[in-house]
């Protein structure tokens, strides 16, 4: 398990991160915590040397390890040259600017329950499901400041460089397989039904499963399981985020009733709540089914049962409705029609939290641009997880 630097091909970079994970995963499945901070070390140096300080292990506030992806900071521009000369959302927690943000590499498990629940990331785990948002939230936030549940702006900054990089991650989306490459597959982990894959390992895909194609890009965020992510709802069909990447901070009220929801004008400034003309998701059918699109009311709304879908890259405003930048930057909105996959799902009913990538099931529907806002908070279901973050 020896790392020597030098030039190497990607299957012996992918063959060496993965002997050190692999030996970190089994020393957590065989002890648990690890509380010598020489082997804590030891661990992290390992993986920053073999990812050319790209991946991490991070080590919570119970001493669980968890793999990690760095991303560097990076400016508007740097996307669109259109856009503003000002750091991305995700870079900018309570007024301030930061340098990074870290995503768990692999969707997590959850160690413990209740108020010792800690959301773990490491390999070939049978990844988190049946957990609603809340439970997500607790199992990042418990693990000491700086861990939090996946925002909606860390999850567009990665679909946005996927964007401009032109290439978009496959995934186990068709039980089991990839559904476009499905000579691509996973260790299983789970079976939906009888002999049929749901769930597979995580990080046990090809290396075209995670975010950057590399073997130290986030694995799984195509399909596997959804991921519930913070900072982002419909209530009543008005789109709600919480600023910037506020909703990185565990201290932050996420509940129904939390001051941080605010809406968003057509000149992309953030307002109260209720403000008149702020945007909203509606639906083309009078029963609140059809397409989704973006304008200014809500005149199809949904009697709970029934929900609106499109494929992201066919999202249009209502009219004469004006997009702002931020619904782009944010994923809500298509910078243009160049994505190969993923669908939205809305209901324009209560309060309806994000969940993002698609799962097992959901073929050419999943993918990064993949978002439903049609459950409720404490919905559950097996095909339905989380992703952890970091931001310090």
């Amino acid at each position: 398990m020896k790392f020597v630097s030098g030039k190497y091909k990607q299957g012996e970079l992918l063959r060496d991160i993965r002997e050190i994970e692999d030996w970190i995963t089994d020393y957590y499945v065989h002890h648990g915590a690890v509380s010598d901070g020489v082997l804590q070390s030891d661990m992290d140096r390992r993986v920053r040397d073999a990812s050319f300080g790209r991946n991490a292990v991070f080590f919570d506030n119970s001493n669980f390890p968890s793999i990690m992806v760095r991303f560097p900071f990076t400016k508007l521009k740097e996307i669109d040259s259109s856009w503003a000369d000002t750091p991305h959302q995700a870079f900018l927690l309570n007024g301030s600017a930061k340098n990074e943000f870290w995503i768990g590499k692999y969707l997590p498990i959850v160690n413990g329950s209740g108020e010792s629940a800690r959301a773990v990331s490491l390999r070939r785990r049978d990844p988190s499901n049946t957990i609603n948002f809340d439970n997500s939230r607790l199992a990042c936030t418990q693990k000491g400041t700086g861990w939090h549940l996946m925002t909606n702006a860390e999850w567009a900054l990665i679909m946005l460089l996927a964007h401009r990089n032109g290439f978009f991650p496959r995934g186990n989306n068709s039980y089991g397989k990839d559904y476009v490459k499905t000579s691509e597959m996973a260790e299983v982990s789970h079976f939906y039904s009888g002999t049929t894959i749901g769930r597979t390992a995580t990080g046990t895909g090809p290396v075209a499963w995670s975010h950057d194609g590399s073997p130290f890009g986030v694995f799984d965020l195509n399909g596997n399981v959804n991921k519930w992510v913070a900072g982002l709802r419909l209530n009543g069909g008005e789109i709600q985020i919480f600023e910037n990447n506020n909703a990185a901070d565990g201290a932050k009220d996420h509940s129904s009733i939390s001051g941080e929801w605010k809406a968003i004008l057509q000149d992309g400034s953030l307002v109260a709540p209720g403000t008149a003309d702020t945007l909203k998701m509606d639906a083309t059918n009078v029963d609140g089914s059809g397409n989704i699109v973006i304008g200014t009311t809500v005149d199809n709304v949904s009697d709970g049962t029934t929900y609106a879908n499109i494929m992201f890259k066919d999202v249009v405003a209502k009219g004469a409705t004006t997009i702002p930048a931020i619904l782009k930057q944010l994923c809500l909105f298509p910078e243009d029609t160049d994505y190969p996959h993923g669908r939205m799902y809305m209901r324009n009913l209560s309060e309806r939290l994000p969940f993002r990538g698609g799962a097992y099931s959901n073929t050419s529907f999943a993918g990064l641009p993949y978002l439903n806002l049609s459950n409720e908070r404490t919905n559950v279901d097996n095909s339905l997880g989380f992703a952890l973050a970091y931001q310090a």
